[in-house]
């Protein structure tokens, strides 16, 4: 039997993690603003400055993930508008060679998202990749995001392990640090979120540009156990 000393559970975000964050980027950054043009009879240029600034107030709290929030905001639905823009959903090079190395090593897989339920709902619908997880958990339901330190409290309540053997994998720098406030030793970023997008920086985590990237740090570490 095969197992990595001291990891039992693989924690990965979602979007910029598995996903591509191109598709979020259509969404926010360019057909909301052109729907707020056309509803507001406003010059385009403004009307992204105005998404931008708007959004930017509420970063990092849970109503900056909440398609609800922001339909009420803006008087356009942004459920109609993913729906619009689903043929963008896409799984990120590396994400089904990792999920079915983790799988067959036999770790728990758990997904970690503050997308909205609606979102994720769609998302697993196009991508079906919820098939390899034991568990899949929005921050709406435990009422914070990751960046918060009770979402880890109520996250590590829901799972019978100790965060402390768990790795986790996220996009947001933000996030990570929570996470390792938390408690989770093992914390990796990810470079390249969105595919038509600049490489990120991380300063003070490992990083890797595809999931796939860690079957290596995996391997290199698993033992014979007994």
């Amino acid at each position: 039997m095969l197992s990595t000393e001291s990891i039992h559970t693989v924690i990965l975000d979602m979007d910029g993690t598995m996903l591509d964050l191109n598709f979020d980027d259509q969404v926010w950054n360019f057909r909301l603003p052109e729907k707020l043009a056309e509803l507001r009879q406003q010059a385009l240029s403004e009307c992204r400055h105005i998404v931008a600034t708007t959004l930017s107030g509420r970063r990092g709290s849970l109503e900056w993930y909440c398609l609800d929030h922001w339909s009420r905001e803006f008087q356009i639905s942004l459920h109609a508008v993913e729906e619009e823009l689903s043929d963008f959903i896409a799984i990120r090079p590396g994400t089904i060679e990792f999920l079915q190395f983790a799988q067959g090593a036999g770790y728990r897989l758990v997904l970690a998202t503050n997308a909205h339920p609606a979102s994720l709902a769609r998302k697993m619908e196009r991508t079906k990749i919820d098939r390899y997880f034991h568990r899949v958990v929005s921050a709406h339901e435990l009422g914070e995001p990751k960046e918060a330190p009770e979402f880890w409290r109520r996250f590590a309540a829901l799972e019978p392990f100790e965060l402390s053997n768990s790795l986790f994998v996220d996009d947001n720098e933000a996030v990570l640090t929570s996470a390792r406030a938390s408690g989770i030793n093992h914390l990796f970023g990810v470079l390249t979120p969105n595919s038509r997008g600049a490489p990120r920086v991380f300063r003070d985590f490992d990083s890797v540009d595809s999931l796939a990237e860690l079957i290596p740090w995996f391997i290199s570490r698993v033992r014979v156990a007994g």
